[in-house]
């Protein structure tokens, strides 16, 4: 197979914006109220342990994926069993991702268009993104990151000039106790958006300098969880908690209360921007992660399945929910556990602890060898 290669400088914006991604369109921690931002701190520490532990796993078998890594752990036929079930899972939530920007367009953009246009259409850009390879990924995610740190810096300034921005709305903190938070912490945001760093243990075989690809992701890691954290303090300040929790789409909510001389108004634009990059690049890494699973299954070129598998996403995103209402429950609540859990945490701990066992045995065996 062609082998590709991503800089570390492309490496970093794809984490950022994958984990804005549609954690930016939803809001994250929202369930603690006005204690959101704590939430957002402790997803930090948990997607910097995550990282690391996948980094971990990697780095016992250097340029190998998660797909080639369970063949080592097991056997082939084991591995393409579990190769399809992760191919579901990351194709699954590729449609759950692209149905988010559906939803935001379909309801606060373009009302009028019906909601399999605002899907298909930027499938099939991904698609066409993945054709050319990951290096295109990357390229376009390095190239078009500046102007999300430019339209969250600018949101801000809008927010805080038009006098929207009351910090009263934050205090008291605790007021409903730990529990709350707690709640909010574990399982939400391990699972989304930090759990579902899975994606990268198939990206970053592809990185040109692997031993620093810990340490830049984990940049990463930390730069996103701030602009999480910037957009959840915006979310709050602004709207107060209440409301920010009935609304769908909450940052775009905040950025609809600017108004400053009656000039600057309506900068709905930059968060859509913002959002529409997290998501194409969320989503290309899913399906990215997919694509190389037909790869290892069916030893063809990932290439070879681009397009009819972005033309299947596209009709799932379309069916995988009847509204909006519906969707926001099955993938917020119900696949937690029945998804999440077990594929981001509970199988990669199977695959690390099998690995460090086979290490462990073949150095003894070797050791043993040596003193005979």
């Amino acid at each position: 197979m062609l082998k590709e290669n991503i800089s570390l400088s492309q490496l970093i914006t794809l984490v950022i914006n994958f984990l804005l991604g549609s954690a930016i369109v939803v809001g994250v921690g929202l369930e603690a109220k006005r204690d959101a931002w704590m939430v957002v701190i402790a997803g930090f520490f948990i997607g910097i342990l995550i990282m690391s532990a996948y980094y971990f796993l990697l780095s016992l078998q250097p340029g190998k994926n998660l797909f080639e890594i369970m063949e080592i752990c097991f056997s082939r036929p084991v591995a393409v069993v579990m190769s399809l079930v992760y191919i579901c899972y990351f194709l699954y939530i590729a449609c759950r991702v692209i149905r988010d920007f559906g939803e935001l367009i379909s309801a606060a953009i373009l009302p009028l268009t019906p909601i399999e246009v605002t899907v298909v259409l930027p499938v099939l850009v991904i698609g066409y993104i993945l054709y050319m390879g990951i290096e295109v990924l990357g390229r376009t995610s390095e190239i078009f990151t500046p102007y999300t740190f430019a339209f969250m810096l600018l949101l801000f300034i809008f927010l805080y000039g038009s006098g929207n921005i009351e910090l009263d709305n934050l205090q008291p903190v605790a007021s409903t106790g730990f529990m709350p938070i707690l709640k909010a912490i574990i399982p939400s945001i391990s699972v989304f958006p930090f759990g579902e760093l899975i994606a990268f243990t198939v990206v970053l075989a592809d990185v040109t300098n692997f031993k620093y690809s810990r340490k830049v992701s984990l940049m990463g890691v930390a730069i996103a969880s701030f602009l999480l954290l910037l957009s959840v303090f915006l979310i709050v300040t602004s709207l107060g908690e209440n409301i920010a929790l009935r609304s769908n789409f909450p940052l775009l909510s905040a950025a609809r209360l600017v108004s400053i001389g009656e000039f600057i108004e309506r900068i709905d634009a930059l968060v859509v921007f913002i959002i529409m990059l997290g998501i194409l690049i969320k989503s290309s890494v899913f399906i990215y992660g997919g694509l190389k699973g037909l790869e290892y299954v069916f030893n063809k070129p990932y290439r070879f399945f681009s397009i009819p598998v972005a033309c299947i996403v596209s009709i799932f995103a379309v069916f995988i929910s009847n509204d909006f209402a519906d969707h926001i429950k099955e993938g917020l609540y119900v696949d937690i556990f029945i998804l999440h859990l077990p594929l981001e945490y509970g199988f990669p701990i199977l695959v690390l602890a099998t690995l460090l066992f086979k290490k462990w045995r073949k150095d003894r065996g070797s050791g043993k060898e040596a003193k005979a």
